[in-house]
């Protein structure tokens, strides 16, 4: 399998600091567009809040490959774009797919 050449997703899956849920979305709103304008590779995200616990969230986004979404992670740009969404984080895991099978409408 040539990964290189296939879609990535991301997931990360997220427990905020009790009572940052608006300062996270508020950081996650001003990164999400600049990622959306300028990063190469780029094609969607989602941010989502669990229905039953507020402090748990999920990012997931996808790549037109998963070395974009690598090269920009480990770009130092990168890590100052997000720091202001990091200082709500209590915890974090991240999960990182290959597209294999796809269905759209």
């Amino acid at each position: 399998m040539d990964t290189a050449l296939l879609k990535g997703r991301v997931v990360f899956l997220l427990r905020l600091r009790p009572d940052s849920g608006a300062r996270f979305l508020d950081a996650y709103q001003a990164v999400r567009h600049q990622v959306a304008a300028g990063v190469p590779g780029h094609l969607t995200d989602q941010v989502c809040q669990s229905a039953e616990d507020p402090d748990e969230w999920l990012i997931t986004s996808e790549w037109t490959t998963l070395d974009h979404f690598l090269r920009w992670e480990r770009d130092p740009a990168h890590r100052r774009l997000v720091r202001p969404m990091r200082e709500c984080i209590a915890t974090a895991s991240s999960l990182r797919f290959v597209v294999r099978e796809e269905t759209s409408c």
